[in-house]
């Protein structure tokens, strides 16, 4: 439903949108993702507030999520179960400060690393990988793959680290490993040398040591990105089949990983002094 709609200037001749605020039941009305002066306004209980966080988790978009709330515990919360690269309490939603606020979201909304963060410069520098030669390989049944990411062990605990920031604001950034990484090779010797790279940034690796027809790649379960030091001509037929995935954007590594592959970066900034917040939504109720 529309609630308000501002009437574009004369002689834009369509090249201007006017702002346009609607009302909508939820997240889940929202085929995909709008860029533009478009306002969605749910309302909902406080006691729903898990199963709207569910469904913005299932829309695999995560780019930023802001709140305002008045209650120390429900930031820890949010921050804790949203899926989005960057958490704004008490302030607006803009205006994110190279070393301070690194910016980046995940999922269908980036790959990371997060642009002013602490791993950013290192995806601008491509470590030579190790020459294995080609081993010959039978091929590898994809169901096999398949059992292995649903069997993978739970992910380890985040880790976070405390970014500078003015008086006044908390900047936390919270590393998530990522789901699994696919180590193609190819050949074993450079399979574990794969593993042992992912391992040692606090990822998790899945081996594969035999051949995996690149059209496999577009079906597994969720994976976090696949490693192949190969041939051009195999990274394209694999980088393809990634790209017909549907849901979150699984990069191709050619080079060595580095944290940004094996690691979603989140980061939580807080206005303590709620300067930047909405005094009215603050001033709203205990349940805010």
């Amino acid at each position: 439903r529309l609630l308000k709609q501002l009437e574009a200037p004369e002689g834009s001749d369509g090249l201007f949108v006017p702002p346009h605020v609607f009302r909508v039941s939820g997240i889940e009305e929202m085929e995909r993702e709008i860029f533009g002066p478009v306002l969605h306004v749910a309302r909902f209980d406080a006691d729903e507030i898990d199963d709207v966080v569910a469904a913005v988790n299932a829309k695999g978009y995560g780019l930023t999520f802001g709140l305002h709330t008045r209650i120390d515990d429900r930031v820890q919360s949010m921050a804790d179960k949203v899926k989005a690269g960057n958490i704004y309490a008490n302030r607006n939603q803009i205006g994110a400060i190279v070393g301070s606020q690194p910016f980046g979201g995940e999922g269908l909304s980036s790959t990371g690393p997060k642009a002013g963060g602490p791993n950013y410069l290192t995806r601008f520098t491509k470590r030579a990988v190790s020459s294995h030669g080609e081993e010959k390989a039978k091929p590898i049944d994809p169901a096999r793959i398949a059992s292995a990411l649903s069997a993978a062990s739970p992910r380890p605990a985040a880790r976070s680290r405390l970014m500078p920031g003015p008086t006044g604001e908390l900047n936390r950034l919270f590393f998530h490993p990522r789901p699994p990484v696919l180590c193609l090779g190819p050949g074993v010797a450079a399979v574990r040398e794969q593993v042992a790279e992912v391992e040692t940034l606090g990822g998790r690796a899945i081996a594969v040591e035999d051949k995996l027809a690149p059209e496999a790649l577009a079906s597994l379960p969720l994976f976090g990105a696949a490693i192949w030091w190969g041939d051009e001509a195999t990274a394209r037929a694999y980088a393809k089949a990634l790209a017909d995935r549907d849901g979150p954007i699984v990069p191709l590594v050619t080079g060595r990983p580095d944290t940004g592959h094996v690691m979603h970066e989140r980061h939580l900034c807080v206005d303590t002094t709620a300067a930047g917040g909405n005094a009215s939504l603050l001033a709203g109720g205990a349940s805010s």
